[in-house]
């Protein structure tokens, strides 16, 4: 069995955290990897995440704390209503050359709670309903507002507005569907699959 892929994962919130460990370790599961995440998160939004993202990479290649280039670094950060080849290309611009080789970047368009509820089907089998999604606006407090609602809407106790079930959604999610449905999660999905295939 070939070593654990040691996998960073830096995201600017929770609400990223949680989803994108679940999809790292499922998406390294169905290729027979084990990982070792390290969840390297920022808080405070969009500008703090990529001032942090910038200290994190001089941290780790100056060996701060015995920190070193881990095989994988995933950067999740909302695209907050700029188009997502825009703010992809824009985080990409921030990743230093020793990490280029080996980093997914992630933008969910507009923001990363879309992704919980882009498969309904699967999104009812867990939670107990269907979540009413509408016309994709912009406005992030909308996103969070839907997932909530649907959460307490089934009778749960939405104690992280939603962000409680990222596992399980994960889990039973048909990413081929959620892909079809959500674009930037499908480029998630692509790319972090060859990554973790070739490492």
């Amino acid at each position: 069995m070939s070593k654990p892929l040691a996998v960073d994962l830096f995201a600017e919130d929770y609400a990223h955290e949680a989803f994108l460990s679940a999809m790292v370790e499922r998406l390294a599961r169905m290729e027979k990897r084990t990982v070792s995440l390290r969840a390297r998160s920022a808080r405070g939004g969009h500008g703090r995440a990529i001032s942090e993202l910038a200290l994190y990479q001089k941290a780790v290649l100056t060996g701060v704390g015995g920190m070193s280039v881990p095989d994988l670094l995933v950067v999740v950060i909302d695209a907050n209503c700029t188009r997502f080849n825009e703010a992809k290309k824009a985080i990409e611009g921030e990743i230093e050359v020793p990490f280029r080789d080996r980093t997914v970047v992630a933008c969910p368009d507009p923001h990363v709670e879309r992704w919980y509820l882009a498969d309904p089907e699967s999104f009812t089998q867990v939670v107990g309903i269907a979540p009413k999604m509408g016309k994709r606006k912009c406005g992030r407090e909308l996103y969070k507002r839907i997932l909530s609602k649907a959460v307490a809407s089934a009778g749960h106790a939405s104690t992280l507005g939603g962000i409680e079930f990222a596992r399980e959604l994960v889990e039973a999610m048909d990413l081929y569907r959620a892909g079809k449905v959500e674009k930037s999660l499908k480029h998630l999905i692509d790319d972090l699959s060859v990554q973790v295939k070739s490492h």
